[in-house]
């Protein structure tokens, strides 16, 4: 009885664990988040929510959750959607497409006309942020990130710099290069023009969690890639370390190291 209330008590003192992404690769990186920047903040919130998320936040910061990914949100106007960027679109799977978009229609959502593929679609999020859905029956829960997409002169190139500077394992999906890291799959789509980058756009960036900030903006150093200014605490999270590199397509990058929170809510006041 007393090993019983031990244990109880135990489980009403430990404090919430951070939240988890998937393990870093050999570099030290996975994937971490998507940074929007929201004419209202409240809507995005409200729309990721009915995806599937869950609200959190990390001090200052305001995220939603999913398997895989934090979507981070902060209220700026965007100077554009993703479409006609580098950043098409990004991507979940998801548990049944059929049912899970039957939902998101009944719910109001804005969904894009159909295509040829009877288990993938999109979405367009506030602030017109395109979100493809794939079914994958056997993922554990309902829905989880998938990839990224962009849209690039030379999808080998690209595929090759995510593999020399963040660890990914190169690959192919139907006629897509792809370059795999922890948590998501960088899917690479032939562009015959350079198109505008990310920042200030309603993705103005995605972001890396990686274990030892320092080192990892070291190594990318000595590989050519330089940070855009120093690491730096972050000035929404304490305990968020921080910087910024852009790849060579246009792509805006987050370096974090802190990222997930170590106290969640589940929905702002």
């Amino acid at each position: 009885m007393r090993l019983l209330s031990l244990v109880a008590l135990a489980a009403f003192t430990i404090g919430p664990l951070p939240a988890q992404l998937a393990s870093p690769n050999a570099t030290g990186a996975a994937i971490a988040h998507v940074h929007i920047n929201a004419v209202d903040i409240a809507a995005q919130e409200r729309f990721w929510t009915q995806l599937g998320g869950k609200p959190m936040s990390n001090e200052k910061l305001r995220m939603v959750q999913f398997p895989g990914i934090y979507i981070v949100l902060r209220q700026q106007n965007p100077t554009a959607g993703t479409a006609g960027s580098v950043l098409n679109h990004f991507g979940f799977h998801v548990k049944n497409f059929n049912e899970s978009m039957a939902k998101w229609k009944a719910a109001g959502l804005t969904i894009e006309p159909p295509g040829n593929n009877p288990k993938q679609g999109y979405l367009v999020a506030p602030d017109n942020i395109r979100v493809e859905i794939i079914e994958d029956a056997s993922i554990s829960g309902n829905i989880a990130m998938h990839h990224i997409h962009l849209f690039v002169p030379d999808p080998m190139a690209a595929q090759a710099w995510y593999v020399k500077n963040f660890g990914a394992i190169a690959g192919k999906r139907g006629q897509f290069d792809t370059a795999n890291v922890p948590g998501a799959e960088f899917t690479f789509a032939k562009s015959d023009m350079a198109l505008p980058g990310t920042k200030d756009r309603a993705v103005d960036h995605i972001g890396f969690e990686v274990k030892n900030i320092e080192q990892f903006v070291k190594d990318l150093e000595a590989k050519g890639t330089h940070p855009e200014a120093a690491i730096r605490t972050s000035a929404n999270a304490s305990k968020l370390r921080l910087a910024y590199i852009t790849d060579p397509w246009g792509t805006y990058i987050e370096l974090t190291q802190g990222l997930p929170p170590v106290v969640s809510a589940s929905a702002y006041e």
